[in-house]
């Protein structure tokens, strides 16, 4: 029986109004297991009227009071956590471990942290002497439209509209067509806890259609976007001559630099291959251009490669599995058009390049063993296009100028891992990386107190702690005569 899944408009679930729908694949199977609205503007129409309706009482709220609505959904997605990541693995085609170690743990960190973060969002007072006072409102906008991507649904999708809520917006939120069953089942939890209709609404759909309407509507104040960056530049041509608030998160085409002095430890060499094999490669921060010093090269390439071959490509379901399924049959064939290219540009294939097909109810599934490739110019297509897969490339160098000018030498600029045992190399080339985030000997350790995006082509804007509580306030200074 196919699971049809709904919006959620001004607090209720409801069909879409022209009653078009969309299938969504099981990555695992290749199978067809549900359909999506295909929302278009009379739904986005609706969804704006009631969060319109809402918003004078919603931002009139103390911080308190939004900051328990908000615990309240966090409480409810909690006590469902097992649902939650089978849902969000059967619609990823990630390993169900991974989703409920990682995913949905880290959307209910979320909801908690902006929760609280609210309540110690202060603002500025300057003192002009004894003749006058300054002080700084920061305000709700109004309307905002949050719009999230298929490689860690809720995740992001919590990761958006948290602080948006939290700062008294009310919003409109266009999760990915591709993976739309975690963002139902957390209108679920919204209706479960109570949270006043038309706070969120939940409109599905397609990017040209729904994603579109949102973009376009006159009433949006804002869009915070995580995606492509050719669909962050459509988004923002059609926001800039309506001087909207952006905030871009877009694609990454990561490096991840290895001296000769960093520490071969067991633990170091698991996170430098995660960083590169997460999620089958499909996170934005994965590191997938390894640079490495010349020195130590040969003998990297060698166990990198050897690590690389034990990881387990197989059923999501599985908790043997280290990989599960690429995301849909477009990327599957888009991956492995990538992995072609690199071959036809003299990459020689030292693990995987090739689609993996697991027995069982797996037989159908998009499924490519992660794949190591040496032997290519820093310059050449397969090192400079994103491939967002679990496709790695090494790269040799000789000295800090060149790691730096290598890892540079490319449009995006969203992160960065460094490895080694000198704090001095470390901090000195951090501080030239054309990133928004560096990470020394480790990689994704995330603090949500932090600033978060990207430069160059992979975004505008910053979001996490008070930053994005900034981007969804607008800053007003009063100035007050203080007499004589």
């Amino acid at each position: 029986m196919t699971l049809v899944l709904d919006n959620y408009i001004d607090g209720r679930l409801c069909a879409p109004r022209a009653g078009r729908y969309l299938e969504v694949f099981e990555p695992a199977s290749g199978a067809a297991y549900s359909q999506c609205p295909d929302s278009d503007r009379s739904d986005v129409a609706a969804a704006f009227a009631a969060a319109e309706r809402a918003f004078p009482a919603w931002s009139a709220l103390p911080a308190t009071e939004r900051a328990m609505h908000l615990n309240r959904i966090a409480d409810r997605v909690e006590a469902r956590l097992d649902e939650f990541a089978a849902a969000e693995s059967r619609d990823t085609g990630k390993p169900v471990a991974l989703a409920r170690s990682l995913d949905i743990p880290r959307a209910i960190a979320n909801l908690r942290f902006f929760a609280a973060a609210i309540t110690q969002f202060a603002s500025e007072a300057h003192a002009m002497g004894a003749d006058a006072l300054n002080y700084t409102l920061r305000q709700p906008l109004g309307v905002v439209g949050c719009i999230s991507p298929w490689n860690l649904p809720l995740y992001l999708f919590t990761w958006k509209i948290a602080p948006a809520l939290a700062a008294g917006n009310t919003v409109i939120a266009k999760p990915s067509e591709i993976t739309p069953l975690t963002a139902t089942l957390f209108a679920q939890a919204c209706i479960d806890a109570g949270l006043p209709a038309g706070v969120l609404n939940i409109v599905h759909g397609s990017g040209p259609c729904a994603g579109q309407a949102l973009v376009e509507h006159a009433g949006i104040k804002a869009i915070s976007f995580t995606g492509s960056t050719r669909t962050g530049a459509a988004i923002a041509a059609v926001a800039a001559p309506k001087f909207r608030k952006l905030s871009l998160e877009m694609g990454g085409k990561n490096p991840t630099i290895v001296f000769a002095d960093w520490e071969a430890s067991d633990g170091n060499w698991n996170t430098l291959v995660r960083s590169a094999f997460a999620n089958q490669g499909q996170i934005c921060l994965c590191g997938s251009r390894l640079l490495v010093a010349r020195s130590i090269y040969s003998a990297f390439k060698d166990e990198f490669v050897a690590r690389v071959r034990a990881l387990r490509v197989g059923d999501p379901l599985d908790p043997q599995s280290d990989l599960g399924a690429v995301v849909s049959r477009a990327h599957f064939d888009k991956i492995l058009g990538h992995i072609a290219l690199a071959r036809e540009e003299g990459g020689t294939i030292l693990t995987g390049g090739n689609a993996v097909t697991p027995s069982g109810r797996c037989a159908n599934g998009w499924f490519i063993e992660p794949t190591v490739i040496d032997g290519l110019a820093a310059a050449c297509r397969t090192n400079q296009e994103e491939i967002f897969g679990p496709v790695a490339t090494l790269i040799p160098f000789d000295g800090d100028d060149e790691a730096v000018a290598i890892a540079n030498a490319t449009e995006y600029g969203l992160a960065a891992s460094v490895w080694t045992a000198s704090l001095k190399r470390a901090h000195r080339v951090a501080a030239r990386l054309e990133a928004g985030i560096v990470w020394i000997n480790c990689w994704m350790r995330r603090d949500l107190r932090t600033p978060f995006g990207g430069v160059k082509n992979s975004g505008v804007g910053r979001e996490g702690g008070f930053d994005a509580l900034r981007f969804f306030t607008e800053t007003k200074n009063v100035c007050v005569d203080l007499g004589s």
